[in-house]
C-alpha cells in the first residue's frame, strides 16, 4: 500500500504539477521550428510605382538523416536489382551517393563542394544549403530529383529599379531584416511577423504524418513615398553627370517641396545598386545628402541677410563699401574675389562679397546671428526620418571671437548638412516657415483598412513674410548676368539661388585646404511660385576653377529645367516679382547703377515681326490666342500642353514654313 502511494504521488507530480514542464520539453524533443523570412510591405514612390518588391523564390535546405537512410536503402535495392539484372538482363538504375548529391548542389548553386559535403554528411535533421535561389537554378535541382533535398517558399527582396533611389531605400539581409535606408528606418512596419517551418518527428527521428507545415505570419505593411521615381532618376542622371564633369570626389542633391517639407529626391554619387549591394563599397551606400556636414561657404550669406533684414538692421537699397578686396578683423585679413568697391546690400549677396558680409554681420551681432542661425535649423538634427540625421557645427556666441563673426558669415567656421541647407531656403521659399523634411507620406496595412496619412510638419515661422519676399528679389538678382549664378538661369523660368564655394579643412594640418573645395548652389523656381527647392553639393572637384557658379550651377539648371517639364510647369515671366518695392532707394541709384532685370522670355514677341514664340508648356487654348497676336498660322497636334514644337523659339518663320506643336496629356 506504502509502494501504491509513493508511486501515485509520482505520478501526480509528473502529470499534475510539473505536466507542462515535460509537455514542452517533448514538444522541444519532436518539433523542430525554423524561423523563414516574412514577406515585407511593398516600398512604393508618391505616384504608386513600386521601389522595392517582395517576391517568392525557393530555399535549399537537407535533412542529413533522411538522405542517408535513402542511400543506404538504395544500396541495398541496388544488390538486388543486380542480382536480377544478371537473371534478366535488366538495364541497372542510377542510384545517388552522398558525394554525387555534394557535387551536384555545389554545381548548380554555384557553391564550395567541400562546405556542401561537410552539410549532407552531419547527422542534424534540418540543415540549410541555400536560400533564396533564382528560378533557373530551382528548375534544375528539381530536374535532379536528389535524395533527401527539400524546398521551401521563402520571399526575397527585389528593387525594381535598381540604383534608382537606391540610397534612400536600403536594402535588406539574408534574414530579410531592413539594414540600409529605409528599410532600415522602418523594418518594424514593413517586418510584418516570421513565418515557420515546423518539423515533426517520432523517438525514431521519422517524419510524423506530413512531416513538415508551414505557419504563415501577419504580412507586412506598406509605405508610399514623397519621392518621385521620375524626378529622381534626372536628378541621378544629372549628378553623376556633373561629378564626372568637374572631376568631383562625390556629389549630392536634394529636391524639396518648400511649401511642405516633402523631399522629391535625394540622391548621392557614388550609388550602388541594392540588388548587389555587397559587391560595393560601405562609401558608395552612404546617403550623403544626409550624413555628410561641410563648410557652406557663400550660401551662408543668405541666412546671415535674412536676419538682418529681418531686423531692419540694413536695407536691400543701402550701400556697404567692400572697398579694394582686403578687409582685416581681429588681427585676420578677409579678402574678396575682387575689388568691388561700393555695393548695396543686394549686390553683397549678388557678386558675393566676404568682406560685405562681415561688415553687415558686424552691425546685426552675434547673438541676433546665432539666434536666426538656430531659428533656420543649424546646430540641430534636421529630424528627417532617415537614419544617420546629424546636427552639425555651431558653437554657442560665448566662444565667438570677431574673426568667428565674420567668418560665419559668409559660412566659415561652421557646419551644416545638405538637408539643413535645403529645408533652410525652402523657408526662405515658402514665405518664412520652416518645415521638417519628410521622405514617408503614408503607411498602408494589407491586413486592416489602416491607412495613415503623415501630414507636414511646421517648425516654426523663421522671418517675416516680407523679409522672404525681398530676399527672393535678391536671390534673383544672384542669376542675372552679372550675378555669380547666372549658369543656374532656367528658359522661361525665373530662377533665385545663391552660390557657395568653400575650402575644406586639411585632416593633417588642421588649417583650411590649398586645394580641397566645396562646390555648391541652391536655389528655388520658378521664384513668384516655387515649386521646387534644390540643391546641388559637388565635393573637392578638380578643376581649374571650383566655384560653385561654375560647377553646381549648370547642374541646377538641368534638373530643375526637367523636373518643372514633367511636372507641367507652364514657362512664366515674374513681372510681380520684378514690379516689388525697388531694390535700390533714391540715394543708391545715384551711386550704384541699377539691378540687372531678366529679360523677357521669347512668348513675348512683337506682332508681325515672324518670330517663333516659345510655346513649350502652354495648352491649346493659350497657343490659338498667340497665333492670333503673332500672325502665324501654328499647326496644334494632340492634347493638353505643348511639349515640342517646330521650329525652336526664336527662329524666323516664313510664310510657307512649316510651323507646329506637339501636346501631351498631363501624367
Amino acid at each position: 500500500m506504502l509502494m501504491y502511494l509513493i508511486l501515485l504521488a509520482r505520478v501526480y507530480y509528473l502529470q499534475v504539477y510539473s505536466g507542462e514542464k515535460w509537455q514542452a520539453l517533448a514538444q522541444r524533443q519532436h518539433r523542430k521550428k525554423i524561423v523563414l523570412a516574412p514577406q515585407r510591405g511593398t516600398i512604393f514612390d508618391r505616384n504608386g510605382e513600386p521601389l522595392a518588391l517582395s517576391l517568392e523564390a525557393d530555399s535549399v535546405y537537407v535533412d542529413p538523416v533522411e538522405l542517408h537512410r535513402i542511400i543506404t536503402q538504395q544500396q541495398k535495392q541496388l544488390q538486388q536489382d543486380n542480382k536480377r539484372r544478371k537473371k534478366r538482363k535488366r538495364k541497372q538504375k542510377h542510384y545517388y551517393t552522398v558525394a554525387e548529391v555534394a557535387d551536384n548542389l555545389a554545381r548548380v548553386l554555384h557553391l564550395k563542394r567541400s562546405a556542401v559535403l561537410k552539410k549532407v554528411s552531419s547527422r542534424r535533421r534540418f540543415v540549410w544549403i541555400k536560400r533564396r535561389i533564382d528560378d533557373g537554378a530551382s528548375k534544375q535541382l528539381h530536374q535532379l530529383k536528389l535524395p533527401g533535398i527539400h524546398y521551401i517558399r521563402e520571399h526575397v527582396r527585389w528593387y525594381p529599379n535598381g540604383r534608382v533611389a537606391g540610397q534612400i531605400v536600403g536594402f535588406t539581409g539574408l534574414d530579410n531584416r531592413g539594414l540600409e535606408g529605409l528599410e532600415r528606418r522602418y523594418n518594424g512596419v514593413l517586418a510584418g511577423d516570421d513565418s515557420y517551418l515546423i518539423v515533426e518527428r517520432d523517438g525514431g527521428h521519422r517524419g510524423i504524418g506530413s512531416g513538415r507545415r508551414v505557419i504563415k505570419g501577419r504580412l507586412g505593411q506598406d509605405i508610399y513615398l514623397t519621392i518621385d521615381k521620375q524626378i529622381e532618376y534626372i536628378v541621378e542622371k544629372e549628378l553623376a553627370k556633373g561629378v564626372k564633369n568637374a572631376r568631383a570626389r562625390s556629389g549630392s542633391v536634394i529636391v524639396l517641396e518648400p511649401s511642405s517639407g516633402r523631399v522629391l529626391a535625394m540622391a548621392s554619387y557614388p550609388d550602388y545598386d541594392p540588388n548587389y549591394f555587397r559587391k560595393y563599397p560601405a562609401q558608395a551606400r552612404r546617403n550623403r545628402a544626409v550624413c555628410d556636414a561641410f563648410e557652406p561657404g557663400s550660401t551662408f550669406k543668405t541666412f546671415m541677410l535674412a536676419a538682418a533684414l529681418d531686423t531692419e538692421v540694413v536695407k536691400p537699397g543701402e550701400i556697404i563699401d567692400c572697398g579694394r578686396g582686403v578687409y582685416r578683423v581681429g588681427g585676420k585679413v578677409i579678402h574678396d574675389h575682387a575689388a568691388l568697391g561700393k555695393l548695396t546690400v543686394t549686390g553683397v549677396l549678388q557678386h558675393s562679397s566676404n568682406i560685405g558680409s562681415a561688415k553687415i554681420a558686424q552691425r546685426l551681432g552675434r547673438d541676433n546671428l546665432y539666434r536666426y542661425l538656430r531659428a533656420f535649423g543649424f546646430g540641430q538634427k534636421s529630424g528627417i526620418d532617415f537614419d544617420g540625421d546629424r546636427r552639425g557645427l555651431l558653437r554657442p556666441p560665448q566662444r565667438w571671437f570677431d574673426i568667428d563673426l565674420a567668418a560665419i558669415s559668409f559660412g566659415q567656421g561652421v557646419s551644416v548638412t545638405p538637408v539643413q541647407l535645403v529645408s533652410a531656403i525652402a523657408a526662405i521659399a515658402n514665405g518664412g516657415n520652416l518645415y521638417r523634411p519628410h521622405l514617408v507620406e503614408r503607411i498602408v496595412s494589407r491586413n486592416s483598412d489602416m491607412d495613415e496619412h503623415i501630414a507636414p510638419y511646421l517648425v516654426r515661422r523663421v522671418i517675416k513674410e516680407r523679409t522672404a519676399h525681398l530676399l527672393t528679389r535678391m536671390m534673383v538678382a544672384v542669376t542675372a548676368d552679372e550675378g555669380t549664378g547666372s549658369r543656374a538661369r532656367v528658359p522661361g523660368f525665373v530662377v533665385a539661388g545663391k552660390t557657395g564655394t568653400a575650402q575644406k579643412v586639411d585632416p593633417v594640418t588642421g588649417t583650411y585646404s590649398v586645394d580641397k573645395r566645396v562646390s555648391s548652389f541652391v536655389g528655388f523656381a520658378p521664384a513668384d511660385n516655387p515649386r521646387l527647392v534644390v540643391l546641388v553639393v559637388l565635393d573637392e572637384p578638380h578643376t581649374k576653377k571650383a566655384y560653385g557658379g561654375l560647377l553646381a550651377a549648370p547642374v541646377f539648371a538641368r534638373i530643375v529645367e526637367q523636373a518643372l517639364r514633367y511636372m507641367r510647369v507652364p514657362p512664366s515671366y515674374n513681372k510681380k516679382l520684378m514690379a516689388a518695392p525697388p531694390l535700390l532707394d533714391d540715394e543708391a541709384r545715384a551711386e550704384v547703377s541699377g539691378v540687372p532685370t531678366i529679360a523677357e522670355p521669347l512668348r513675348e514677341v512683337e506682332p508681325g515681326s515672324g518670330i517663333m514664340p516659345d510655346c513649350r508648356g502652354l495648352d491649346a487654348r493659350q497657343v490659338l490666342r498667340l497665333m492670333a497676336k503673332t500672325g502665324i498660322n501654328i499647326k496644334i497636334k494632340g492634347t493638353g500642353r505643348v511639349v515640342k514644337q517646330f521650329p525652336p523659339p526664336g527662329n524666323k518663320v516664313h510664310g510657307e514654313d512649316v510651323v507646329w506643336v506637339r501636346l501631351q496629356p498631363p501624367r
